[in-house]
């Protein structure tokens, strides 16, 4: 027992540090598109695959880990729009800063750490009869675990900060549903099969290897 509590320890070190080095090298895990004043992220896609083979708790915590460099990001180096990621910038006009930025840094990141986990278990009973299970399951997997990170993000951003959110953007705050869907259906996707390529590919690798025990 000792034993796998400190190969498990280490494992998720090892995706920290990999989470770290995506994180703080520039235009590679955060990749400023200024067009839309919005980050295209591949940091999440080492969270997803921890998940699927460390389990939710380690998920969790490279979650965790993904959202505490999001503040650390955006509180460093703001864009127009960091408000809504650090309770450090402030909104405009003299209105500070706000702590749900933190609700909106932490916990779709700390999600991203869980939902894959379970998807691929489930996933992998329910395509029990299915050739091809494991590659399917990974691949949603990757998926919806995107894709939370994503929907959670901009949907938390129109209902805390949609006003502000469309000043920062000079756009009218009746256009800000259709601005954050077109992000969620462009953006969101990309993100989305990116993750799904990439997190399938080597989570299976990972377990051909022995990385982990099949679950």
């Amino acid at each position: 027992m000792k034993k796998q509590t400190i190969r498990t320890m280490t494992q998720t070190a090892l995706f920290m540090a990999l989470v770290a080095v995506l994180a703080f090298v520039p235009y590679v895990g955060y990749i400023k598109i200024p067009v839309l004043a919005i980050q295209a992220t591949t940091v999440h896609i080492p969270v997803i695959v921890g998940s699927i083979l460390l389990g939710p708790k380690a998920g969790a915590l490279l979650g965790f880990e993904f959202g505490l460099t999001s503040l650390i990001n955006n509180t460093m180096s703001p864009g127009v729009t960091s408000f809504v990621f650090s309770p450090f910038i402030e909104m405009g006009d003299g209105l500070g800063g706000s702590p749900l930025a933190l609700v909106i840094c932490f916990v779709p990141r700390i999600l991203v750490g869980v939902v894959p986990y379970f998807v691929y278990v489930g996933l992998m009973k329910l395509f029990k009869n299915l050739k091809a299970k494991k590659g399917a399951a990974l691949a949603i997997a990757g998926i919806t675990g995107s894709m939370t990170n994503t929907i959670l993000v901009m949907g938390m951003i129109y209902l805390f900060f949609g006003e502000e959110w469309a000043a920062a953007k000079d756009i009218s705050y009746s256009a800000v549903l259709g601005v954050i869907g077109s992000v969620i259906a462009i953006n969101g996707t990309i993100e989305a099969i990116v993750a799904a390529i990439i997190s399938s590919a080597v989570a299976a690798a990972l377990f051909k290897a022995k990385f982990v025990e099949e679950k």
